[in-house]
């Protein structure tokens, strides 16, 4: 068979001969059946019809096909990936009022309950003062020695420390200041003793943390007891109860208010430079009032100081615990007191700040 007579499956229906190159179809040719046989033709199968799509809705909005129940957004060929409707804004959080971080009815409660106590053993017999000054001392030691063995591994002997310490205080209020370092001294020694009857893995951080309890704790109050003994005794110790929780107080107020520049972000976040300033003017003024009126032969400058170095001392006695705590992992050293944490929460800026108060109290009006 040559070309002329080879059906081109192209061109179907057409069946004279094949033109040759640059020719079209034979004029007047008559068309004949398909150029391919049945068997073939069986072989074959229809193109799919496909049905016309309707126009794009004139409002822009998504195309639906002719499928039965086209959803709007749904894909227009099968193989294509439907698109994930966009999800709705979240709108923006409220913003969060701000609170004090404790049960302010709880901490009100313990804080007048605390100070009847120490008013009415202050002015009633000096003695049950004394005693209530030792038992505060006994009770920090516990909170810190039982957060040191369970955050650290540290085991400072409590029972000499405990006996050590009560005794101080009372040294202190009988035998003066001679009493005091003459108490501590023993003390100490009867921390590195005792701690020997244990075997001796861990001898020098359980005595070392011994040692320095024994001073953070009960020697610094032992300055209260040593104002206790002047003839205004009674209110020494007010005014330096005072000068301490308006320092404190006024900080907070201030800084809740209006703090804004930390004062030091990486030991107690919640302080502010503003806390601190509003915590120097609170306690300043109270103290130019206490020395005026309360202390014999005192002058309201002298209380401008004396205010001054009590807000400075709390401050740093405020966050020398916060260093404590945070090396330890906790938040507060105790439970004891609903609202304020454990004794030593409360003592925190009244140990640093006794020795001050004591000293300059001495230097403007004397011992007696």
């Amino acid at each position: 068979m040559n070309d002329s007579s080879w059906g081109a499956p192209s061109h179907a229906g057409y069946a004279g001969p094949w033109p040759t190159s640059g020719q079209g179809p034979v004029q007047g040719a008559a068309t004949a059946g398909p150029a391919y046989d049945a068997h073939e033709a069986q072989q074959t199968r229809p193109m799919p019809i496909v049905p016309e799509m309707p126009d794009r809705p004139a409002d822009g909005g998504d195309w639906a096909g002719p499928s039965d129940g086209a959803r709007p957004g749904a894909p227009l060929f099968r193989d294509e990936t439907p698109q994930e409707p966009m999800p709705a804004a979240t709108p923006p959080p409220a913003p969060q009022k701000k609170t004090a971080g404790r049960d302010l009815g709880a901490a009100i409660g313990v804080g007048v309950g605390l100070g009847a106590l120490v008013l009415v053993s202050l002015f009633v017999v000096k003695e049950v003062f004394v005693g209530v000054i030792a038992v505060a001392v006994v009770v920090g030691l516990w909170e810190l020695t039982t957060r040191l063995a369970e955050r650290k591994d540290i085991h400072a002997p409590l029972v000499p420390l405990a006996a050590g310490g009560a005794g101080m205080v009372v040294a202190g209020y009988v035998w003066g200041p001679e009493g005091a370092w003459v108490a501590m001294a023993l003390t100490a020694l009867a921390v590195l003793v005792w701690r020997m009857t244990a075997p001796p893995e861990g001898y020098l951080k359980d005595v070392t943390a011994g040692v320095f309890a024994t001073f953070y704790v009960p020697f610094l109050a032992t300055f209260v007891a040593l104002m206790l003994t002047a003839d205004d005794g009674a209110e020494r110790v007010i005014t330096f109860l005072i000068l301490t929780v308006v320092a404190d107080t006024g900080a907070y107020a201030v800084g809740w208010r209006f703090g804004k520049h930390k004062l030091a972000p990486r030991i107690s976040p919640g302080k502010t430079r503003e806390g601190l300033f509003g915590g120097v003017g609170a306690a300043m003024v109270a103290g130019a009032l206490c020395m005026q009126f309360l202390i014999d032969g005192g002058a309201w400058w002298q209380g401008l100081l004396l205010g001054l170095a009590v807000a400075g001392s709390a401050t740093l006695g405020d966050l020398g615990e916060s260093m404590i705590k945070r090396d330890l992992g906790i938040k507060d050293m105790g439970t004891l007191l609903p609202g304020h944490g454990g004794i030593m929460d409360r003592l925190d800026s009244l140990l640093p700040t006794a020795p001050v108060v004591w000293a300059l109290l001495v230097l403007f009006v004397g011992s007696g």
